[in-house]
C-alpha cells in the first residue's frame, strides 16, 4: 500500500477503520482479494508471493507501505510482501513478531508495517529509527514516510475518514472515493525522495498516473466492528482501460475458544 487513513480502537462500533490506496508497476501481475489456502484474506502479489494487507479470521491484521527512497537504489533478497504475509499467517504476538523483524529488517528494501490482533497495534519502520511502537487509539496516517508525515494527500486522507466518522457514514465505495483526488501539491510544498521533480508532483495525488505505466492499482476499505465482524471491500482499477472491478468480502473473527478447539 502507499497511502493509508485509519482509526484504531476509538469509535463505539469499529475497532479498526482503514482506507486505503495501492500504487504499483502496472505490469506487476497480483491476484485481487481473495481468502488463501492458509486462510488469511488479502490480494496477492503473483511475483514475489506476498501481499500488502490483510487479515486472518483468527484477529490478525497487517499492513505494509513502501518508504520512498530512490537515492539509494539497492536490491534486496527479502520481498517486503512477506512482512505482512509471515505475520498472518503466524502465531507470534504483533510485539513479538516486530522485535524479530527489528533484528534483520535491514535486510528489506525501506518499509512502514503495521501489525495487530484483537488487543493492540504496532508499527516498525526501518527508516524511522525509533523501533517497535505500540499505537494508542486514535486517527492516523501513513504513506511512503514514516507515519503521520504530514504530506497533503495523507492529511486529506485523514480528514476524509474523519470526516466521514463525524457525519457517521461507513459506506466502504464513499470512503473510497474521497481518498482519491488527483490533485496534486505546490512544488515547493514537496519531499525530494529521489523521483524527478515532475514525478514528485505527479506523485503527490492520492490516485496516481505516472506516466500510465505506474499508479493507483486498487483501493481497499476495512471496517471491523466490536462484535468481531469483518467487512473488507476492494476497487482493483485498470487506468490503461479506464475500468474497475469490486471485491466485497464479510466474516467474523473467532472467539479464543473456537481457535483453541481448531
Amino acid at each position: 500500500m502507499c497511502l493509508l487513513a485509519f482509526n484504531w480502537n476509538n469509535h463505539p462500533k469499529y475497532k479498526l477503520i482503514l482506507v486505503a490506496n495501492r500504487d504499483e508497476f502496472f505490469e506487476r501481475p497480483s491476484q485481487s482479494l481473495h481468502q488463501w489456502e492458509s486462510g488469511i484474506y488479502a490480494g496477492k502479489d503473483l511475483r514475489a508471493g506476498g501481499t500488502w494487507l490483510g487479515m486472518h479470521p483468527s484477529g490478525r491484521f497487517a499492513a505494509l507501505t513502501n518508504y520512498r527512497d530512490l537515492k539509494n537504489p539497492r536490491k534486496y533478497e527479502k520481498s517486503r510482501g512477506d512482512l505482512v504475509k509471515n505475520f498472518l499467517e503466524g502465531k507470534l504476538d504483533p510485539e513479538a513478531y516486530l522485535k524479530d523483524i527489528a533484528a534483520e529488517m535491514d535486510q528489506y528494501e525501506g518499509f512502514n508495517l503495521l501489525v495487530g490482533d484483537e488487543r493492540s497495534l504496532y508499527y516498525l519502520s526501518n527508516k524511522s529509527g525509533t523501533g517497535v511502537q505500540k499505537l494508542e487509539p486514535g486517527l492516523y496516517g501513513l504513506s511512503n514516510a514514516v507515519l503521520e508525515t504530514p504530506w497533503g494527500k495523507l492529511t486529506k486522507a485523514k480528514n476524509n475518514l474523519s470526516v466521514h466518522i463525524q457525519k457517521d457514514v461507513y459506506e466502504p465505495i464513499s470512503l473510497m472515493k474521497g481518498q482519491q483526488s488527483k490533485d496534486t501539491e505546490d512544488p515547493e510544498l514537496l519531499p525530494d525522495t529521489g523521483a524527478t521533480p515532475e514525478q514528485e508532483i505527479l506523485l503527490s495525488a492520492q490516485f496516481i498516473n505516472v506516466g500510465n505505466y505506474y499508479g493507483t492499482v486498487n483501493g481497499t476499505v476495512l471496517l471491523w466492528d466490536h462484535s468481531g465482524k469483518v467487512e473488507m471491500v476492494e476497487r482493483v482499477f485498470d487506468q490503461v482501460k479506464g475500468i474497475h472491478q469490486d471485491t466485497k468480502l464479510d466474516f467474523e473473527i473467532r472467539s479464543k475458544v473456537e481457535q483453541n478447539a481448531g
